[in-house]
């Protein structure tokens, strides 16, 4: 963790915003924009201005990266992380996984959709210049209302 006396911080145990980025694998500007929609907090910053961040920063940011891979939002990373910091139960921890879970399954669903109406149009196409074209004509068709 990157400590401090006073403005003073140690330099073995700090570090600028690049090293980060490659630690963690996030980008630069990502890092700027977690801090600035608070996701991340301010990290200490030199006399000169330059953020300096240590191992809670790039543990913090790895926990973000690894939930934006699993698909959870920036709020629903924000919820975690104030459990994190508040403590949690696994509990607690499960039934918002269970809540992300299901709503994942559901775009699974509707991708599925998708892919069996895009499948079953691009079939009919016969591949010739017609006035007509079955994939224009689903287009314009008026939506089958979800059953």
């Amino acid at each position: 963790m990157t400590q401090s006396t006073g403005s003073r911080i140690r330099k073995s145990e700090s570090f600028g915003i690049g090293e980060l980025s490659r630690t963690t694998g996030v980008n630069i500007e990502t890092i700027r924009y977690y801090e600035k929609i608070k996701l991340l907090k301010p990290p200490p910053r030199t006399q000169g201005g330059r953020r300096v961040y240590g191992s809670a920063e790039t543990r913090v940011l790895t926990f973000v990266r690894r939930a934006r891979e699993l698909g959870f939002s920036l709020d629903e990373i924000r919820t975690l992380l104030r459990l994190v910091d508040r403590g949690y139960t696994c509990a607690e921890m499960r039934d918002l996984t269970m809540h992300h879970l299901t709503d994942i399954r559901g775009k699974i669903a509707d991708l599925r959709r998708m892919e069996r109406s895009l499948d079953n149009v691009s079939r009919q196409c016969t591949g010739r210049k017609a006035p007509e074209c079955p994939i224009i004509d689903t287009l314009f068709r008026d939506p089958l209302p979800r059953i």
